[in-house]
């Protein structure tokens, strides 16, 4: 017989191994869009990538007969919509115009604090002080290694990868929430179908003028982060949030800039010194001292 212990910790490793998968899938999300916006517009690929994501989506709750989704749950639907599907793809398609991948990816290795921070003000359990100490120390590795890397490339750039990292954060902590009522997968669903009505017009109303003349790379990296970054990941991202500490999970986006630095050198031939090494190092430790304190 399963005790309640076994089951809790059964859930836990759930949790981290869906988070884990969700990091891979979401790791290779810079690098593509990064050779997609050198071909077309931000506008585009955010457009695009929502719609054809919503449309898979849509097929999902409807072979799954998912139900409706209540009055009480439209709103935090919105702020995952507008921080994971339109704010986080546009601000990020944006600053990678500017800025090298590298140097956009090391950004992301502040998600995990943020959203641990969002999901405190959000009523989630306060992690322990150690959980917050690792968490820092996790991010500083991150803040220095962009200072090491040259963290004013682009001041504009710097800005937008800011931002979109905070609307990211908060979208992360409010679907984690969500999920444990709707389900994970539910969740970005039906982000994507409530964003459709904006992201397919803004998809037709930006088409490249002559779409035959992009690469098939690009359009390959448009494959990529509609259907990894934009859905597959965010069923087991979602999944691995709601049902283990939205903040202690979190903690894995810490090794998502290093598995993004691994794509950019072997796809985009970008160079990644061997201090990377050393850093990645640090942050997983960061990550499991993080999960022993949440």
């Amino acid at each position: 017989m399963t005790t309640a212990a076994q089951t809790k910790s059964l859930a836990n490793t759930d949790a981290w191994i869906s988070g884990l998968i969700a990091v891979v899938a979401f790791a290779g999300s810079l690098p593509a869009t990064r050779v997609a916006v050198l071909e077309m517009s931000p506008l585009f690929l955010t457009g695009a990538r929502a719609t054809i994501a919503a449309v898979v989506g849509a097929v999902c709750l409807w072979a799954f007969r998912a139900p409706w989704p209540r009055k009480r749950e439209i709103v935090p639907l919105l702020l995952v919509a507008g921080g994971t599907v339109v704010g986080f793809p546009l601000l990020t398609a944006l600053a990678l115009q500017s800025i090298p991948s590298v140097h956009s990816i090391v950004f992301t290795g502040l998600l995990p604090l943020c959203t641990a921070l969002f999901a405190t003000l959000l009523g989630e359990k306060r992690p322990s002080r150690l959980f917050w100490l690792f968490s820092g120390l996790g991010a500083a590795c991150i803040l220095a290694f962009a200072l090491m890397q040259g963290f004013a490339v682009s001041p504009a750039g710097d800005l937008l990868m800011l931002a979109a990292i905070v609307v990211c954060g908060l979208g992360y902590a409010e679907g984690g929430r969500l999920g444990r009522r709707l389900g994970g997968w539910q969740v970005i669903c039906w982000a994507l179908l409530i964003a459709l009505p904006v992201m397919g017009p803004v998809m037709l109303l930006t088409l490249p003028a002559d779409p035959a003349a992009i690469s098939a790379p690009a359009w390959i990296s448009v494959g990529y982060v509609s259907i990894f970054s934009m859905l597959i990941g965010f069923f087991f991202w979602y999944r691995g949030l709601s049902l283990g500490s939205i903040a202690s999970i979190g903690q894995l986006q810490l090794l998502q800039p290093f598995l993004a630095l691994i794509i950019a050198a072997v796809v985009l031939h970008e160079p990644v010194g061997p201090e990377v090494l050393v850093v990645m190092l640090a942050i997983v430790a960061c990550v499991l001292g993080a999960r022993r304190f949440a």
